[in-house]
C-alpha cells in the first residue's frame, strides 16, 4: 500500500498529532476538519450555515490538492452540536453536492472548541 500525506498550500499547523489528509491507494481519508482560521480560531462564531460552507471549502481544498474533486467523496461524517443548526447545515451541504450525494451520518456531539457548531470527515476515492 503506498500513503501520502496531503496538505493544502497555506495550512496552519493542526492542534493535534494529525494531516488534513491521508491518501492511500487512490482513497483519500480527509480528516475531521473544524471551522477554523489559519490560527486555529474558530470562524463564523454563532454562523452555522457559514461555518459549514468554511468547513467544506477546507476539505474542498484537500481533496483537490489530491488531484479530485467534491464529485470523488463517497462519505462524509458529520458532527453537529445542536440539533437546531441541522436544517442551516444541510442546506450549505447539499449546494456542495448538487448530483449523487455521499453516504454520511450526522451525530450530535461536544466538539473541541465551544464556538464550533460543525465538523465534517469525508472519503473520497479519486481517479
Amino acid at each position: 500500500m503506498s500513503k501520502k500525506a496531503i496538505i493544502p498550500a497555506g495550512t496552519s499547523t493542526p492542534i493535534a498529532p494529525f494531516v488534513p489528509g491521508s491518501m492511500a491507494d487512490n482513497i483519500l481519508y480527509v480528516s475531521g476538519t473544524l471551522p477554523f482560521d489559519e490560527n486555529n480560531d474558530v470562524v463564523h462564531v454563532g454562523d452555522a450555515a457559514a461555518q459549514t460552507r468554511h468547513v467544506l471549502e477546507t476539505i474542498k481544498s484537500v481533496v483537490e490538492e489530491a488531484g479530485g474533486t467534491m464529485d470523488d467523496i463517497t462519505f462524509n461524517s458529520i458532527f453537529i452540536t445542536d440539533w437546531d443548526n441541522y436544517k442551516a447545515v444541510n442546506e450549505v451541504y447539499a449546494s456542495y453536492f448538487p448530483g449523487e450525494k455521499p453516504a454520511r451520518y450526522c451525530i450530535k456531539v461536544e466538539l473541541v472548541k465551544p464556538d464550533a457548531l460543525i465538523e465534517i470527515a469525508s472519503v473520497a476515492h479519486i481517479g
